[in-house]
């Protein structure tokens, strides 16, 4: 059992600190400035849902590394997995050779696979590298060239996987020519459009789509988010998502769910599609699939996963210490109920943030499953123009009193702790996030606080 002690953060050092500021400036001389940050933390080290920087400031995490340490930062039964194995044995490329734990770990995803069995599987690197191979293998298994994702989506930044994005135009800019064949449709905004934009943007495909512009016999999948990540924690509707798996039963097309961020427990489920209650054809799994080690895993039916040797492989892909990792995380969440946590600790904070809509000025919406939550910054309750500064300065706030949060979508603050928090370490984060909205709320011109304008 992971070590559990409630602690609230301990910032000891104006942010960033002494030695942080060494660290940062030699990431602006070395470092690809093509990163994203967020606010200057320099971690040092981590335990459970404490991040300690190399100034010593203790920060609870609630972004568990952007849904990646599932079982919390180094949990014991990880690292002494990871530890045994890489005493063992580190590198066998599973593309020439054989392992045994390439076997295990597949038959312990077989169980629990969202779609029955029997079921093939494919070991990349990262949540880009399993949608890069299920867009392939989706071409390959059908023989069609086209394929359908969603406005929002985000699937990765290689060249197949970022064709298939639709999250910030930087992602794409001056990257073209993308992969073709790939049609963009709308993903359903419930909050601004109402819950009718659900059955109106899955029936856009078949009935205005396959009607004018593409042919339903040469669209070999539809990629889809059942949570939308990148996009602003935007959950799919139930009904959207059956009208998706009956939209290609009808025509022949593959349901490929993307649950690298979504997946492996985090919405009180193993797959955020099991609330919809539908199956897909293929699943993308990374991120808290191994507690911070990179593998990436593309799930399908056996017989869809028909290509032949040599039609797509990777030299890393199943690392023996990544499996390694990923065998003792599924023990982990099932030894320690994280699933069940999951769904109960999320309920807590939306019970806790249910009436922030009507509390707060800038909150527009709260919304989400098991610890997959998004709390979605506007400008004005009316028009819900969305916030994303206000969104920003909040983050930032929320850091320099030492909780970790992360921005999503044009304007959400995710809320995606480790499966393992609990609901005091949940209430201490929901006070910082209360008070700095609170905060921003004041400093808003509309509230008459410092950002209004001079003159007025």
């Amino acid at each position: 059992m992971t070590t559990k002690t409630l602690a609230g953060p301990k910032i000891k050092t104006a942010l960033p600190g002494p030695n942080a500021k060494r660290i940062l400036a030699g990431d602006e001389k070395y470092i690809s400035p093509s990163y994203t940050r967020s606010y200057p933390l320099v971690a040092k080290s981590g335990r459970g849902m404490v991040v300690t920087d190399i100034d010593g400031n203790e920060f609870i995490d609630f972004s568990a590394g952007i849904a990646v340490v599932s079982t919390g930062h180094c949990h014991p039964d990880v690292v002494a997995a990871i530890q045994k194995q890489a005493g063992e044995l580190i590198h066998m490329s599973g593309t020439d050779f054989y392992y045994e734990n390439m076997i295990t770990l597949a038959e312990r995803l077989s169980k629990i696979a969202p779609m029955p069995g029997p079921h093939k599987i494919y070991y990349g690197n990262s949540g880009t590298e399993a949608v890069e191979a299920a867009f392939k293998l989706a071409r390959y298994h059908t023989k069609r060239q086209n394929v359908i994702a969603f406005y929002g989506a985000f699937h990765g930044r290689t060249m197949g996987a970022v064709s298939l994005t639709a999250s910030k135009p930087q992602q794409k800019r001056r990257f073209a020519p993308l992969v073709p064949g790939v049609t963009h449709v709308s993903f359903p905004d419930v909050y601004r459009k109402g819950e009718q934009d659900a059955l109106a943007c899955a029936r856009f495909i078949e009935d205005k789509l396959f009607k004018t512009t593409l042919p339903p016999e040469e669209v070999a999948a539809i990629f889809v988010e059942p949570v939308q990540g990148e996009g602003g924690y935007v959950v799919a509707p139930s009904n959207f998502m059956q009208e998706l798996r009956r939209i290609c039963d009808r025509h022949g097309i593959l349901l490929v769910a993307d649950e690298v961020q979504s997946g492996v427990g985090r919405t009180g489920k193993w797959w955020a599609i099991e609330h919809s209650g539908i199956q897909p054809d293929i699943v993308c799994v990374a991120k808290g699939i191994a507690s911070g080690m990179p593998l990436g895993i593309t799930i399908t039916r056996a017989d869809i996963m028909d290509w032949v040797p040599g039609s797509h492989a990777s030299t890393f892909g199943g690392n023996p210490v990544c499996i390694a990792a990923a065998l003792a995380t599924l023990d982990v969440i099932e030894s320690e109920s994280l699933q069940k946590n999951s769904a109960e600790v999320g309920s807590h904070i939306m019970k806790r943030i249910a009436d922030w809509p009507k509390k707060h000025s800038s909150v527009g919406d709260v919304r989400g499953r098991g610890l997959m939550i998004g709390v979605e910054i506007v400008k004005d309750k009316q028009t819900k123009e969305h916030g994303g500064p206000e969104r920003d300065r909040i983050v930032e706030l929320a850091f320099e009193r030492g909780i970790l949060f992360l921005g999503c979508g044009p304007s959400t603050i995710r809320l995606a702790p480790p499966l393992v928090v609990t609901k005091d370490e949940a209430d201490v984060a929901l006070d910082v996030l209360d008070e700095c909205t609170s905060i921003v709320e004041d400093e808003s011109p509309k509230a008459g606080g410092p950002g209004k304008p001079q003159g007025a």
